[in-house]
């Protein structure tokens, strides 16, 4: 959605197809981080876009030995925003959709699923597609950009090779009620190895409890009512409030995957995203380094695309542009993930990273820049700007004519 408004802002064609009807799916990333609202505000948007029902945070904490430590503070950022707005993302992506319907260029199709990739030879020239009561069709495109997440097709259909880093854990989502007295936290790691997450949706909680990698139907045979003391053992509330979880059908599991491709790309196709670089949850870095990869292909592509010269160099930059910042994010990643036992048992201490933070807590304000603006945040280019400008003036004045 947002490499797609970015260059049609600039009067490239696109179209963007989404496989849902809407974008109403609960428990994907709704992390707003700072490197983004600032992406807003250079886009002019920010004030409109707050208006948004959203929570914020202006530091992440975790709990160690009993006590709540800050491990990333984001008051000290040089950005118009000092901290992550959690938002639900069909909020998100419904206000990119509205934004996407005032570009001429721009086309959205819901509910079409793509199923393959066109070919000319060796080069991807377009993309096959089922919409929901149509007959299978095929839209031809002078770039398919994959951005269709972790199971992505276009990656599969590419043929690119997948660097798997593995995972020894999943997650499972569910919401709680949110009571007036319940703790001040708009984001929080809690129990002793940090195995429930916590995050302030405003009228509900919404809970991840951390659990062995495929060990869900391991945990729905001890009961729900050994799974609700679980919870309780680590949450900062009352444990008559997992008596809400009345059913495994209120439990939602997120199987965590950590990859990134070797090369991001193959003629006439680029993937950006999940669908290039899987995230694991922590840090909630997924949704802003795909944003982030979506600015610099709007920088880097536009001009090749308007000049229908797009080639293997132009998509090659795109990612040498990118790699660093998904190299060190999932290496940051892994080292704040605890080790696990051959039986998925997590260790009895917070990964040495954790604890340096908490010992040092400097280095939180190092942690909230990196986690908040990432290791290479990315800016519109003066170039995109000037067409940007350009495209919004020859709209207006189509208007008044």
């Amino acid at each position: 959605m947002m490499a797609g408004i970015l260059l049609a802002r600039a009067g490239v064609t696109v179209t963007v197809l989404e496989k849902h009807p809407d974008f109403l799916h609960d428990f994907r990333g709704d992390t707003i981080h700072p490197s983004t609202l600032e992406l807003m505000a250079e886009l002019g948007w920010l004030d409109e876009f707050l208006k948004l029902p959203h929570q914020k945070a202006a530091d992440l904490h975790a709990e160690m030995a009993g006590q709540q430590v800050t491990i990333a503070d984001f008051s000290r950022l040089p950005l118009r925003c000092r901290y992550i707005a959690f938002m639900p993302q069909w909020d998100f992506l419904n206000f990119l959709a509205a934004k996407g319907k005032e570009i001429p260029s721009f086309t959205l199709l819901m509910g079409c699923r793509t199923t393959g990739l066109l070919r000319e030879g060796d080069k991807v020239v377009g993309v096959t597609l089922n919409g929901e009561g149509t007959e299978p069709s095929n839209i031809r495109a002078k770039l398919v950009i994959g951005a269709d997440g972790r199971h992505s097709v276009v990656r599969e259909k590419a043929g690119l090779k997948i660097i798997d880093f593995g995972s020894s854990v999943d997650v499972l989502w569910m919401r709680l009620s949110h009571q007036p007295n319940d703790p001040d936290l708009a984001m929080s790691h809690a129990g002793p190895q940090q195995g429930l997450v916590l995050i302030d949706r405003g009228d509900f909680w919404q809970c991840g409890y951390v659990i062995r990698k495929d060990g869900f139907e391991d945990l729905k045979e001890g009961g729900l009512p050994a799974f609700r003391t679980a919870l309780a053992a680590l949450a900062p509330l009352r444990a008559s409030r997992f008596e809400e979880v009345e059913g495994w059908d209120q439990v939602h599991l997120l199987s965590i995957r950590m990859d990134r491709l070797e090369q991001w790309w193959a003629p006439g196709v680029l993937c950006i995203g999940d669908a290039a670089h899987a995230m694991s949850p922590v840090g909630g870095f997924g949704v802003n380094l795909a944003v982030q990869d979506a600015v610099a292909v709007a920088n880097i592509l536009t001009v090749p695309l308007l000049e229908g010269r797009i080639g293997a160099a132009d998509l090659a930059r795109v990612q040498s542009r990118r790699m660093f910042p998904t190299r060190a994010t999932q290496g940051m990643q892994r080292m704040m993930r605890r080790k696990r036992n051959d039986k998925g048992e997590a260790a009895p201490r917070p990964p040495g990273f954790i604890r340096m933070i908490a010992r040092w807590p400097i280095l939180s304000r190092l942690m909230g820049r990196l986690i908040g603006m990432g290791f290479r945040p990315e800016h519109l280019s003066k170039e995109l700007t000037r067409r940007h400008a350009g495209q919004a003036a020859s709209r207006s004045s189509d208007a008044v004519g």
